[in-house]
């Protein structure tokens, strides 16, 4: 199966959901705030360390040299005013309602946690890598990794978020499904720098979701999801005219 990793991956954050959805009920909402505030910091350090190592390098004396950081800032403009226009967050949000109205009972958080687990699972750099990876050599081991890691979270977001989490699967497997798919077409285009730009992108929206989760801004990361795939854009453009 040419998508094994994203059909692996897909499965085991349902089973992670559907164990914290046990666990849910467990908690209390004492404990369920913790967690949340746990897991907001933990996002947001995610983002941050991400953010910062593709941002920074040691030169060869040994001091701090940046780069790509005008690029981000373009990227991350322009692709937010793409998605404002288009209203990504928006349509996520009329998708997680259309479900949530045909499960009577699944709780008013559905929509946040649909949409907070689908834009953290994806918007990382080793559902790009990995999902490429497959498609071009047959390895899955990249998204196996990841499959672990969103099995995790998916447990202690759905503990919290109820089973709107669950849900994300769906997303999960059509992106890196179709990453996959398309990675013969698209490697030409998806160079280290290519590559590295859209991962410092989506590492700045983790940071983002992590704001969101601990209620200290609310930020419409999923319209900014544009700009993860602005840096593919402009590498084709300069292709075609130079």
């Amino acid at each position: 199966m040419l998508v094994k990793g994203s059909v692996v991956n897909a499965v085991v954050i349902i089973l992670g959901a559907l164990l914290g959805i046990l666990i849910k009920g467990k908690l209390s909402e004492r404990f369920k705030s913790i967690v949340m505030q746990a897991l907001g910091l933990s996002v947001i350090i995610i983002g941050l360390s991400g953010t910062l190592s593709a941002i920074f390098r040691v030169a060869s004396d040994g001091t701090l040299e940046n780069k790509d950081i005008m690029f981000m800032i373009i990227c991350l403009v322009v692709g937010s005013i793409i998605g404002e226009a288009i209203d990504v967050e928006q349509k996520l949000n009329r998708f997680a309602e259309f479900i949530q109205n045909k499960l009577p009972g699944s709780g008013g958080n559905f929509s946040v946690g649909f949409v907070t687990a689908t834009l953290l699972f994806c918007v990382g750099a080793m559902a790009i890598v990995g999902s490429l990876e497959e498609g071009l050599t047959g390895k899955v081991d990249t998204l196996y990794a990841k499959s672990i890691l969103d099995c995790t979270s998916s447990i202690i977001f759905s503990a919290t978020m109820g089973i709107g989490v669950l849900f994300s699967a769906v997303p999960v497997l059509l992106y890196q499904g179709s990453i996959t798919l398309l990675a013969g077409t698209l490697k030409p285009l998806l160079t280290p720098d290519v590559i590295s730009q859209m991962s410092l992108v989506g590492n700045v929206l983790i940071l983002g979701i992590g704001l969101n989760i601990l209620e200290i801004r609310t930020i419409k990361v999923a319209n900014m999801l544009p700009a993860v795939f602005l840096p593919i854009i402009y590498y084709l453009v300069r292709i075609l005219i130079t």
